[in-house]
């Protein structure tokens, strides 16, 4: 696969929950808020599926995550590189 560096694309790091899916990983990615109200930093979280071509993150790494194109009904990202092995 190959990756074009065109446009500016979002980057993000998450932690691998899920491996289940061949070349396909869900991430939790993480960040923090200030609430509109209430002025406390709230921790939010989504979760996203990835496409690892070679398979080579398991549940539990740290991973760089960069937007691309849809691959499929769900994925929207691709993995960049594994930031921290579990």
């Amino acid at each position: 696969m190959e990756i074009t560096t065109g446009k500016k694309k979002k980057l993000f790091s998450g932690k691998v929950v899920s491996d289940k899916m061949s070349k396909t990983r869900v991430i939790q990615i993480y960040w923090a808020a200030r609430h509109p109200k209430y002025h406390k930093i709230v921790r939010k979280t989504r979760k996203v599926k990835a496409h690892d071509e070679n398979n080579v993150s398991r549940e539990g790494d740290v991973v760089k995550i960069m937007q691309t194109r849809p691959l499929s009904k769900d994925k929207r990202w691709v993995i960049l590189e594994v930031a921290k092995p579990r």
